[in-house]
């Protein structure tokens, strides 16, 4: 949740540059499990994609209040 709360206060430019952070991160995370080395914390991966999804998620409500 906090995250979530953290997230919900940024404008919209900003969320986009934490999405950027977060799928270069997944891709990160991506290219180490697919070389078949233990990834430094398997949770993270999970919890990255949740991010993006949460991000994606207020975009989406930011633009249907501002219409």
């Amino acid at each position: 949740m906090k995250i979530t709360k953290e997230l919900r206060g940024l404008p919209v430019p900003e969320l986009l540059s934490r999405l950027k952070e977060f799928k270069k991160e997944l891709l990160k995370l991506n290219v180490e499990v697919a070389t078949g080395a233990n990834p430094s914390s398997p949770g993270k991966l999970k919890q990255t994609k949740k991010n993006i999804a949460r991000i994606f998620t207020l975009i989406k409500e930011k633009e249907v209040v501002s219409k």
